[in-house]
């Protein structure tokens, strides 16, 4: 087993958590947002946040929502975290909210779930009030984190949280004094998928602390560090890693105001740690190289890349200083990026690193809160997502001659199982504990794992050779202009697959590099790239056939691609 390299603090659920760490850290920011003012910011802090969750959570339960299932549903904001805390930190259990499901789905889990309360915002006023009129679920309190005072039935988060502050006062300590089973389901999420094929997964505290104490064993991260929070907060990636790690810490957190507005809020908020997807990170790093070459400084990078790479040897890093307006250009504080949910090009990864940002590629699963594996601060290896935490177990079963087969895992992290569905949990657990992951993985002789791709979208030939899809859409989304791939086998008449590609190309930097959006000619252009990387591979992993188009390929909220929906739109053409 891994061992920690850091000292950290100690938990065993989630209220405790709180009250630990804001004792250490309740002076410090636990939020910062903007104000009208241009410059001028507002801070709450770990303190205050705690009292918000407390005087929350006293007035759920005189409610009657004790051990309740409670629903949250909205865009990333303050008053998501209050309610979520509020909720699973005494009163009851915690239901996340995909905030991007249409308004059936929605109504859906709320009767799956059987919840007894839902916190929204504004966005969901429609589907929430359909749900009211309906009266086809469990629903007794409808909670607005808008509204200023309660209205035709509808509650408001900031009037139950005032009158939980007068209960305190007057001496109410059931929420305060509350014993939690760190065993017993906490938190319910549903995996990504239709609401028939959606599985809801059932965490404990128990799971989600054992997971910050791995982490935090692993990556350093403190009270002066500022979090931008841009993943949806309902799935797991985030709310573990970038909303419970941060406030654990005493950490800050800020919010994205969106994609485009990423690189301006890293600079306004002075951030220095970010947790996102690759594709991300893999943008980022895009638009930083194409900023140097603008400037006509890429060689001279160049030059000072292998002049701290060979200094890093000797302990030397000069790195922050060498590229200084590479930092600066970025609010001169980010220090640490942490990708999960995909594979991270390898390419990305190195850049960032050698420019004196570290990049970190993780692995997990909603089934294991979620992180199963990272690289950290001492230990990196290329294209790996690391080493397993230090209190998870891995392995490799029913291994081909690569040392390729199927990732399980077994830690207190992991998932009790799956709500109502004994028989997928069955699948998913063995009888021994192990969970299976789905991916296809090796681990090499100092622990590192590599992660193939999905076990159900790895394209099985005749021959018996398999191909990876995410393994070649790595190589062609290297092709300039190229802002996304999938590959996909095509069945064939003789009972094989063809490889095949469809490619999204990106309109403004196509015309920038090729010098035509004509997409006759750029499908030729490209083409030829594709026949290039199709050089570098055994002949049976050569794409023999590429479809073209501008527009993104359809994902899940955090941006995976929904392959089998893909399958659909290449079929149809």
């Amino acid at each position: 087993m891994r061992e920690p390299i850091h000292k950290f603090m100690k938990f065993r659920d989630i209220k405790e958590m709180l009250v630990k760490s804001g004792e250490a850290f309740g002076d410090r920011p636990a939020y910062i947002f903007k104000t009208e003012k241009v410059g001028q910011f507002r801070e709450i802090t770990h303190k205050q946040f705690r009292e918000e969750i407390n005087n929350l959570g006293t007035k759920l339960i005189k409610m009657g929502l004790k051990n309740k299932r409670i629903a949250v549903i909205s865009e990333n904001r303050y008053e998501w975290g209050v309610a979520y805390l509020a909720t699973v930190a005494g009163t009851g259990i915690i239901v996340p909210l995909d905030k991007a499901l249409p308004d059936n789905e929605i109504e859906n889990l709320v009767i799956r779930s059987e919840v007894e309360a839902i916190f929204y915002s504004s966005k969901y006023n429609e589907v929430i009030n359909k749900i009211k009129k309906d009266q086809n679920t469990k629903v007794k309190y409808f909670i607005s984190m808008d509204l200023e005072k309660e209205e035709k039935g509808i509650y408001s988060q900031k009037e139950l949280i005032e009158e939980g502050k007068e209960l305190i006062e007057e001496g109410n300590t059931e929420f305060l004094e509350s014993k939690i089973n760190n065993e017993e389901m906490g938190i319910m999420l549903f995996t990504s998928g239709t609401t028939a094929k959606s599985k809801a997964v059932m965490l404990s505290h128990k799971n989600i602390c054992a997971n910050l104490m791995d982490i935090a064993a692993v990556l350093k991260v403190d009270e002066n560090d500022r979090f931008l929070s841009f993943l949806p907060l309902h799935h797991t990636f985030e709310c573990t890693t970038g909303f419970l790690y941060p406030i654990s810490k005493g950490s800050c957190i800020a919010f994205c105001e969106g994609i485009r507005h990423i690189a301006d809020n890293i600079k306004e908020y002075q951030i220095s740690v970010m947790v996102s997807v690759p594709i991300l990170f893999e943008t980022m790093y895009k638009k930083v190289l194409k900023g140097i070459e603008k400037k006509g400084k890429l060689e001279t990078v160049k030059k000072g890349i292998k002049i701290s790479n060979f200094l890093l040897k000797f302990g030397i890093d000069i790195r922050k200083k060498l590229f200084k307006e590479i930092h600066e250009n970025l609010g001169g504080k980010v220090r640490l990026f942490v990708a999960g949910g995909a594979a991270l090009d390898p390419e990305a990864e190195k850049g960032f690193n050698e420019l004196g940002f570290k990049l970190c590629q993780g692995y997990g699963l909603t089934e294991t809160s979620p992180v199963i594996a990272t690289e950290d601060d001492k230990y990196k290896k290329l294209g790996s997502i690391g080493k397993a935490l230090p209190s998870i177990d891995v392995k490799i079963v029913d291994q081909n001659e690569e040392g390729i087969g199927e990732l399980v895992a077994k830690g207190p992290s992991r998932m009790i199982g799956y709500y109502n569905n004994e028989e997928a949990t069955k699948e998913t657990i063995d009888e021994e504990g192990w969970l299976h992951t789905g991916d296809l993985a090796r681990i090499d002789k100092d622990g590192y794992i590599f992660i193939s791709g999905r076990k159900k979208f790895v394209i099985v030939l005749k021959n018996g050779k398999n191909i990876y899809p995410e393994e070649l859409e790595n190589l062609i989304n290297k092709i300039d202009g190229i802002s996304e791939s999938f590959v996909y086998g095509k069945p064939e008449d003789d009972g094989d697959y063809k490889i095949c590609a469809k490619i999204v190309y990106d309109k403004e930097l196509a015309k920038e590099i090729y010098g035509t959006t004509k997409e006759t000619d750029l499908k030729e252009i490209i083409w030829k790239e594709v026949k290039r990387v199709n050089k570098t591979m055994p002949a049976y992993k050569y794409v023999r056939e590429l479809t073209l188009t501008d527009k993104e390929l359809i994902k899940t909220t955090t941006q995976k691609i929904k392959r089998f929906e893909e399958i659909k739109t290449v079929v149809k053409n």
